[in-house]
């Protein structure tokens, strides 16, 4: 469910022709799967309240760090002045991520209807801005 959800929203940046694209999104998404699978599987999650709350919040950081990079990598100097740009696609590897986690922890419906939520701000509201 994971690399489906992943792939929902990385088929939407590819043919956007963004940088992080299919492949970028399904790994996130997936990593992040794995990432609350393991203690759910391991019964860590069972024997410590905090543990898988600990390993989203850690989760969560470390994508934060991708989505940075990302920021960083489009927002090279250009003629002069800064741009700020890779805001949307940072937040599509961060919302890859939730939508990994949701479905490691077994909240497939919620992971499958947040892809499509995400997908209509994607393709909709891009039309809406100025």
């Amino acid at each position: 469910m994971a690399l489906l959800v992943g792939a929902i929203i990385g088929a939407e940046r590819e043919i956007k022709a963004k940088p992080a694209g299919l492949r970028t999104h399904m790994l996130v998404s997936f990593g992040s799967a794995l990432f609350v699978l393991i203690p759910i599987l391991i019964g860590v999650a069972d024997d410590s309240a905090d543990a898988l709350p600990r390993v989203i919040q850690g989760v969560t950081a470390g994508i934060g760090f991708l989505g940075a990079g990302e920021i960083l990598r489009e927002s090279q100097p250009e003629s002069g002045g800064i741009r700020i740009r890779g805001l949307t696609s940072a937040a599509a590897i961060w919302i890859s991520s939730a939508l990994g986690v949701a479905a490691g922890c077994g909240l497939w419906q919620l992971s499958l209807i947040s892809a499509a939520l995400t997908l209509v701000v994607l393709r909709v509201f891009k039309k809406l801005e100025p």
